[in-house]
């Protein structure tokens, strides 16, 4: 069984949790990872906020798969296309870690509030700048490129008076003291999927979704579905200032979304909740009320 993975310090991070349980279960199992550089990584100096960006992040790795040059791929979710490539598929969703969004300063217990008016935020999502705007109109937001260590050095330098990271990347890669202040839900919904991880595997691998089947969490499973569901509906990618949020709680899903302006002058948010055998249906619901609500304006002026 051969892996895919980035070679980020996070992503090798996230492969080898996947590849350890595998191990846990099948001993005598022989296990690779092996490293793809994609597109966010080779273009070091290229926006990731650009139109184009769609797939940055594991199109490479998808093109492996899809070949047989490997046999499963570990993704962030949140990096995943709305649409999967034709030939592979997503069935496994372990855990969801925290989905939530950190503050990082670089003193420690550094908050929003306490930024000075003014103050500069580092951040590659249009996203996290757009709910940050519109709880601090008076901050300034710059875009900052490279993984979790490189953007703590760029804060810690000086170049930002705070970054904004996902807790799971941080928590996953042992740097949870890092985290100034967590973003709740009502200041700041997160993109669709984050905090999970999704495995890829080509369609009909039953080898693969055998060794796979214990990881996956069946509660993850369906709120992901649900937030998949309305960025597909939305049109969006993983750079689109679209924010969701689904959690099942007693057999009935809940999930809420954003729409905004980039400046977070123009933002729509609502929620819906159904059944959780109908998460997917509750996503596209939601997205369609977010649509007639004003996001279609506001998605359509950054088309």
């Amino acid at each position: 069984m051969i892996i895919g993975s980035r070679g980020s310090k996070l992503a090798l991070a996230q492969t080898n949790w996947v590849k350890e349980r595998i191990l846990g279960r099948f001993p005598d199992a022989g296990v690779d990872v092996k490293v793809i550089r994609v597109s966010a990584d080779t273009d070091a100096e290229g926006s990731i906020r650009a139109g184009t960006a769609r797939g940055v992040f594991v199109r490479e790795i998808d093109e492996a798969l899809l070949a047989g040059a490997i046999d499963l791929a570990v993704h962030s979710c949140k990096d995943v296309p709305s649409r999967v490539p034709e030939g592979l598929e997503i069935r496994i969703i372990p855990e969801r870690e925290d989905a939530r969004d950190a503050l990082v300063t670089p003193g420690r217990g550094g908050t929003l509030e306490g930024l000075p008016p003014g103050g500069l935020v580092g951040t590659g999502s249009v996203r996290r700048q757009a709910q940050v705007l519109r709880l601090r109109p008076d901050l300034r937001v710059a875009e900052i490129r490279g993984n979790v260590d490189t953007r703590l050095r760029k804060l810690d330098e000086g170049d930002y008076d705070a970054i904004v990271l996902a807790c799971a990347g941080l928590r996953r890669l042992g740097l949870a003291g890092r985290i100034g202040s967590i973003f709740s839900l009502d200041q700041m919904l997160p993109a669709p999927g984050q905090g999970a991880l999704a495995i890829a595997t080509r369609s009909g691998d039953q080898r693969a979704l055998e060794m796979l089947a214990a990881l996956h969490d069946p509660a993850s499973g369906q709120a992901v579905a649900a937030e998949r569901a309305v960025l597909r509906r939305l049109g969006g990618g993983c750079n689109s200032p679209i924010a969701v949020h689904a959690a099942l709680a007693d057999g009935i899903v809940r999930i809420e979304g954003l729409v905004s302006s980039p400046d977070g002058k123009r933002a729509v948010r609502d929620a819906v909740a159904r059944p959780a055998e109908e998460a997917e249906e509750a996503g596209v619901a939601l997205a369609e009320t977010l649509l007639a609500r004003g996001g279609s304006e506001i998605l359509a002026a950054l088309r």
